[in-house]
């Protein structure tokens, strides 16, 4: 019997572009795979939209606030289906990042030192020594990440402004220099580990999602103690925040300090021609129509 995968992608989060290609590709290689797929662009009228679906399966392509940090999935867990990546109480967790640090903090993995403040009471004079790091509590693909860099005379204007609607919290952290890496991990398994290159400064969202923004490495040239280390805080940053399916994590390695600390865990990495999940899994031998198939049938199990 043909299963009926409704692909929920878009909405309303500042990711929508990136949702909108990751949810064609998902759908297309579901499609591929010989499910019945309808794809919905999520808005007041989603229960209704999916009853009338009526799927077997809900795979979420949605990236950013609502999609990926509790809500949509609050909305699955009432609606009853099977529904792919991590669930309630997961996605809340790991898309505040200041929540998920104390998690990880707690579980033994290194995170960077820092703390969330007011976006005004910083605006006008450093929090902290540069260099340091701004960003969003809540968002992701770098949205509203800033590197502000000794010599800086202060934080970016935008920070104070009108203009930000990012949050009235932001987070600061110490910057840590160094290579940038990410694992991802399938089920409980550590795919791979992928040195990222970014032609820009730093990993924002240009490189991220631009053709040719940035360069993968994988498997990365690191040395093999290096490459157990990031594959083992995947798994327990995995395991910390109780994630299910497909999660991504984020590294930056400090060579000279021989300090690996985690950035963040994504639960719902990016499924782009460019994204680094997908092209792990195919170093691994798993080609972008099994991955999703995998990632649909893993939801599956769960009812």
């Amino acid at each position: 019997m043909t299963k009926r995968v409704a692909v929920l992608l878009g909405g309303p989060s500042s990711e929508r572009e990136v949702s909108l290609v990751s949810g064609a590709a998902c759908a297309k290689a579901l499609r591929e795979g010989g499910y019945e797929v309808v794809e919905i662009d999520p808005g007041e009228a989603l229960m209704q939209r999916l009853a009338e679906a009526a799927p077997d399966i809900v795979f979420n392509a949605l990236h950013g606030p609502w999609g990926e940090d509790g809500r949509v999935q609050g909305l699955l867990e009432w609606f009853g289906r099977p529904y792919t990546h991590s669930g309630v109480l997961a996605s809340a967790l790991a898309m505040d990042k200041q929540r998920a640090k104390a998690v990880f903090e707690a579980a033994g993995i290194d995170c960077p030192k820092g703390a969330v403040l007011d976006r005004k009471t910083i605006a006008d004079a450093h929090p902290m020594e540069p260099p340091y790091v701004i960003k969003p509590v809540n968002e992701g693909s770098s949205v509203g990440v800033y590197i502000i860099r000794p010599g800086d005379n202060r934080p970016p204007a935008d920070i104070g402004s009108d203009q930000w609607k990012l949050g009235e919290d932001v987070l600061v952290e110490e910057f840590i220099p160094g290579r940038e890496l990410t694992v991802a991990v399938l089920g409980d398994e550590p795919l791979a580990v992928t040195e990222i290159l970014p032609k820009s400064d730093f990993y924002d969202f240009e490189a991220k999602y631009a053709a040719g923004g940035s360069a993968h490495e994988v498997p990365a040239r690191i040395p093999p103690e290096i490459e157990k280390r990031c594959m083992e805080a995947a798994v327990a940053a995995h395991e910390a925040v109780g994630a299910r399916g497909l999660t991504r994590s984020d590294f930056r390695y400090d060579m000279h300090n021989d300090r690996l600390a985690l950035l963040e865990i994504n639960t719902q990495p990016g499924m782009t021609p460019t994204s680094l999940a997908p092209e792990q899994a195919a170093y691994r031998g798993r080609d972008f129509k099994a991955l999703c198939a995998w990632i649909a049938e893993d939801a599956s199990c769960l009812r």
